[in-house]
């Protein structure tokens, strides 16, 4: 924490507030509006270079050990976040008078073998890591099955709202099955060069293309497997972020059932080895593949059982979500709150790695979680508060599937149907101030106009995601709020870079390919943080601005989260 900001950040709210109490009680409209476009502009200045370098570097140094869920890693991020929010005289988030909400979690570390063996032919032994990657949720010393029949099941969707079934009846109970990533690419009728955005929205990933809905679907129907063929366009990261992400130790929520429920295999396999295997079975992944876009599409048994085990260590983890609030200042609206939420975890340390063993994940989110800070002092600096409360969340566990804010979304501290927006910081931009910035979702809610409105006061401006393809609006923690549903919005960094062109796409490329997810996701010499800076005083003045209107924000016609929304609404309404 930059302490002489803080400090510089009390005596002038000190001055301002002065300022305020002196104003005359009959000021026009345009004078108060001028005075508060004044404190704004004021506050705005908390949010620098200086205080979010020196968060990332504390928060993505070796000593806080790549910040993984239940190590001494999570003690010193804990720790560091509670300090920092407690010194710029924020309130205790949770009601009991703590900065943390305790999520109880499950930790898995399994050792897994997996060996498919096609009928008449030498069984395929599989390299753990090199081949394949697979794990179980069940809570369990050990999980076995021999002989599971392998079945391809193409995209493995059940969407009534398309008219797609690729299972077509099948029993698939005790059967393994192997599974296409993203939603099908259905070519426009009339433009085959184009992607029917009747199907699937098109380009735009839907939730049935996410690696989650496939092994949820799989443990609904009673599969003993889910093997997910990896592709690296269609999941939009290479298989070493897969087996960086799969091959440690994996959190779940600690359900009562102890996870019985679910599929016992969640595993995926390189495109090489679907070959390899499709190739002995006698087909043709490709032709097979091309079949799965076809409406008409029936489940494929092949020649070929599944045989795997996975011993497991399993432990119970009373992890955190690190939470502090700014009370509203208006006695009727401040049992409303504003969320802003960024995850603190990353993936910790992998001791298998040869060189640097340390996943410190300096973008991945040393810098959301450094952004959350200089947001909450630049709130913290305004001498009136917004009318509304303001909750900073900083949430555990979301490399482990958004287990923290599912929890705070299934457990909140502060009603759902007060809460107006969720806000998410993921991952931001360091390559240098950019034209524009991204609205992951687009089309969602009235956020994103917020926003827009926010940047063209600064001579920027919104674009739709970039890459609709990847499903990003539910790969971050905004999504769980949504669910439930909460106007939630994530902006990503922007690729076109003041003065470079094509450098902010050839840098972000750069990073998903060398750094994401990898021990080299640190501090490093070509960073400009005056990008970072831009976009996080952009979303301050979004919630600013939400925090203070007369209306809350709204979900858009056509999207899936409306109804929950609506519903909510009409139910505080009784």
């Amino acid at each position: 924490m930059k302490s002489t900001a803080v400090a510089s950040a009390a005596a002038l709210s000190g001055l301002l507030v002065l300022s305020a109490c002196g104003a005359k009680p009959d000021a026009s409209p345009a004078a108060e509006q001028a005075q508060h476009a004044e404190q704004v502009e004021t506050a705005l200045k908390q949010i620098d270079t200086v205080g979010l370098l020196a968060h990332i570097t504390a928060l993505s140094s070796d000593e806080f050990e790549g910040r993984l869920p239940g190590t001494a890693g999570e003690d010193k991020t804990v720790d560091y976040l509670s300090r920092q929010f407690k010194a710029l005289g924020l309130q205790p988030g949770n009601p009991d008078g703590s900065y943390v909400q305790k999520v109880p979690l499950v930790g898995i570390t399994g050792s897994p073998t997996l060996t498919l063996a096609v009928d008449g032919k030498p069984p395929m032994a599989l390299e753990f890591r090199r081949d394949f990657v697979g794990a179980t949720s069940r809570f369990e010393p050990e999980v076995a099955v021999d002989g599971s029949e392998l079945v391809f099941v193409g995209y493995v969707i059940q969407a009534p709202e398309y008219g797609w079934d690729d299972y077509k009846g099948l029993d698939v109970r005790g059967k393994t099955l192997v599974m296409l990533i993203n939603d099908p690419p259905i070519a426009d009728a009339t433009d085959p060069g184009k992607l029917d955005e009747a199907m699937f929205k098109g380009r735009a990933m839907t939730y049935y293309g996410r690696w989650t809905y496939k092994y949820e679907i799989a443990s609904e129907l009673g599969a003993a497997g889910a093997i997910i063929v990896h592709e690296t366009e269609a999941a939009a990261y290479p298989w070493a972020v897969v087996e960086s992400s799969w091959s440690g130790e994996q959190f779940n929520l600690a359900n009562p059932d102890g996870n019985k429920s679910r599929v016992p295999l969640q595993a995926w396999i390189t495109l090489d080895k679907a070959n390899e295997l499709f190739k002995a079975a006698g087909q043709d992944f490709t032709e097979l593949k091309r079949k799965a876009l076809e409406r008409d599409f029936k489940p494929v048994p092949l020649p070929a059982q599944a045989s795997f085990k996975i011993v497991n260590q399993v432990r119970e983890v009373q992890s955190r979500n690190v939470v502090a609030r700014i009370p509203g200042s208006d006695p009727a609206l401040a049992a409303e709150t504003v969320v802003y939420t960024g995850h603190w975890d990353h993936l910790g340390k992998d001791s298998s790695l040869s060189g640097d063993t340390i996943y410190n994940g300096a973008v991945d989110n040393a810098t959301g979680t450094a952004a959350l800070l200089e947001v909450a002092q630049a709130f913290q600096a305004l001498p009136v508060k917004p009318k509304r409360s303001i909750l900073f969340l900083a949430v555990t566990a979301e490399e482990q599937g958004l287990l923290g804010s599912k929890y705070y979304a299934e457990n909140p501290l502060y009603p759902l149907e007060k809460t107006v927006a969720a806000i998410n910081i993921d991952a931001m931009n360091v390559w240098g101030r950019t034209r524009e910035l991204q609205v992951i979702g687009a089309g969602q809610n009235s956020l994103e106009d917020d926003l827009a409105m926010v940047l063209a006061r600064h001579g920027r401006v919104t674009v739709a995601d970039e890459h609709p393809e990847k499903g990003s609006y539910f790969r971050s923690d905004q999504f769980n709020f949504a669910k439930q549903g909460v106007p939630a919005l994530y902006a990503d960094d922007g690729s076109d870079v003041i003065g470079k062109p094509g450098y902010g796409e050839k840098k972000r490329a750069a990073y998903t390919a060398n750094d994401y997810h990898k021990p080299s996701d640190e501090i490093h010499s070509d960073w400009d943080l005056s990008g970072t800076v831009a976009d996080t005083q952009a979303l301050f003045e979004v919630g600013e601005k939400v925090a203070n209107d007369e209306v809350w924000p709204t979900w858009k016609e056509g999207s899936e989260f409306r109804a929950r929304r609506e519903a909510m609404l009409e139910k505080l309404k009784q």
